[in-house]
């Protein structure tokens, strides 16, 4: 080999151009998209961070967070001083200068004080269809990898399971509805005028009445777990089809039970894998509106979830406020002014940090899990 640099081609290689084309309609469809999203965020921090934030210590407005949101009432009074004051200050206003005119009055609902029925509403409808839906989708996934026989039946069951998924939300919100508010068993003594059926049930005047939930916390909580429930399923059982055969073989070896293998040997090295579909399921969960419309959520609540309740029970069939929900109401059903926009921003901004907040304690759960695991 007398001359090496002749072996190499001179000039550029065939089809360059195409892949240099290629490669900055994918980068550029890529960064465009990066655009928009910084655009959007960008948006809702510049104008949601100055109602959440302030300059003065505490640095926090902690009102907005803790307060319940009322009517805004705005007006000029006799001196033409503009007054922006939500329904509890707008009365102690009235009642300080009775026989005083005021002028211009104008009322914007949901958009004075703060957001607490929102956010408490949101963390319960999360917390209670992550835990349902973790239960029956982690057992469906250990049914289906550890016990099922391979068959066609399960190969339609599997591919039922991943069809779910694409099923657009607002179907979602109408099988909980139909089914959840209106159909489900409930043993009670008094049944419903509007029951499907009553069985008798031989205890007392105990019957079991086809009548459903009501539109509660319960019926939202299951509406939301059937529709993450898909992709818990799935994420989880391949996180458990992951787990190496030989841990199996090799506890079913040592005389364990099939049942004990799972549970010592194979679940909590599945554990990352779950963790990450619960991931993926919260923030689907908490950002959901079109289920909750229909099951649960109430555009205006006086008072909290728990307040006034005989027994904690009863917190399962109550109505609850949530964030989307308010979003909606702020977006869609009330005049948008200059007066609504710290309601609208303030809530999105809030949404979106406590989204990041239940994300980033997932990550943070599964990466110490991820630690712990050495195989």
């Amino acid at each position: 080999m007398s001359h090496p640099d002749k072996l190499i081609r001179k000039g550029l290689p065939k089809g360059h151009f195409k892949d240099v084309a290629v490669r900055f309609l994918l980068g550029g469809g890529t960064y465009f998209i990066v655009l928009i999203a910084a655009l959007l965020f960008g948006k809702i921090i510049v104008d949601g961070a100055p109602v959440l934030f302030k300059a003065e210590a505490p640095f926090v407005d902690f009102d907005f967070l803790t307060a319940k949101n009322q009517t805004l009432h705005v007006f000029d009074d006799a001196q033409g001083t503009r007054h922006q004051l939500p329904a509890s200050e707008y009365s102690e206003y009235l009642k300080k200068n009775e026989g005083k005119e005021i002028f211009n009055e104008q009322s914007y609902s949901y958009s004075g004080g703060g957001i607490a029925g929102p956010i408490v509403g949101t963390a319960l409808l999360t917390v209670g269809s992550m835990i349902i839906a973790l239960f029956f989708g982690v057992c469906a996934a250990i049914y289906l990898s550890e016990y099922a026989k391979q068959s066609p039946f399960i190969h339609a069951v599997r591919l039922a399971i991943l069809n779910l998924a694409g099923i657009p939300s607002i179907v979602f919100g109408l099988f909980g509805f139909s089914v959840f508010v209106l159909a489900v068993p409930v043993i009670t003594a008094a049944p419903s005028d509007r029951s499907l059926l009553v069985i008798p049930l031989l205890i007392g005047d105990y019957v079991m009445s086809f009548q459903g939930w009501n539109s509660s916390l319960m019926a939202g909580c299951a509406t939301l777990a059937c529709m993450i429930l898909p992709v818990i399923i799935t994420a989880s059982e391949e996180s458990l089809r992951a787990v190496p055969q030989g841990f199996r073989d090799a506890s079913l070896a040592m005389g364990a039970t099939r049942w004990q293998t799972i549970r010592k040997c194979v679940l909590p090295f599945s554990l990352p894998g779950i963790l990450t579909s619960s991931l993926l399921s919260i923030a689907r969960v908490a950002g959901e509106t079109a289920p909750i419309m229909f099951t649960a959520a109430v555009a205006a609540k006086d008072d909290l979830p728990w307040q006034g309740l005989k027994s904690p029970f009863d917190l399962l069939s109550s109505q609850v406020q949530a964030l989307p929900y308010h979003i909606y109401t702020l977006a869609a059903r009330i005049p948008n002014s200059e007066y609504t926009q710290r309601a609208q921003f303030g809530s999105v901004f809030v949404f979106l940090l406590l989204v990041a907040f239940l994300s980033a304690g997932s990550m943070i759960l599964r990466a110490k899990l991820r630690a712990k695991l050495k195989w």
